[in-house]
């Protein structure tokens, strides 16, 4: 299984602010729904209660440390570990957030695809630094901001170095 991590994140690290975004980008939206469609997503309860569904087209698995949580369209776990023993067989596998769940995760991601947003924002949720000793830049495509979004962006895709 690959275990990747996918995130858009200001310059300054800056992923979320009061369990939301900090902007709004229809380019990261569509380029996120092209790359998770087909897959699993696994993502922590305040992620999901802040998108409000499960995502079409993708198995969601939710984490929430209370063991009753119910998300409708989602299976639920209590654990990182757990969520990743459930998809163990599959080929790729995305974590979608919040800032804890890539807290844990970023020292055994395979893959990240970053989102870097031209902005230094405000906001109270932030992903590790990307240690390019650890990780290599595979692909980076650089675009203006188009009508729907707030700011000019990069994707930039890693794998982590052996």
């Amino acid at each position: 299984m690959i275990l990747s991590i996918i995130v858009a994140a200001a310059k300054n690290g800056v992923i979320g602010r009061d369990n939301g975004l900090v902007w709004h980008m229809s380019s990261d939206l569509k380029h996120f729904k092209a790359i998770t469609s087909g897959h699993t997503v696994i993502m922590g309860r305040r992620t999901f209660e802040s998108i409000g569904k499960a995502l079409p087209k993708r198995r969601n698995i939710v984490i929430s440390r209370n063991s009753l949580y119910q998300a409708e369209g989602c299976e639920v776990v209590t654990s990182l570990e757990k969520a990743l023993d459930l998809v163990r067989q599959e080929e790729e596998v995305f974590l979608i957030g919040g800032g804890s769940i890539y807290r844990q995760a970023w020292e055994q991601a395979d893959r990240l695809y970053l989102t870097i947003v031209h902005t230094e924002a405000q906001g109270d949720t932030f992903i590790p630094q990307v240690d390019e000793m650890l990780w290599q830049p595979v692909n980076r495509q650089d675009y203006k901001a188009g009508d729907k979004d707030d700011f000019d962006y990069s994707f930039i895709d890693y794998v982590r170095k052996v």
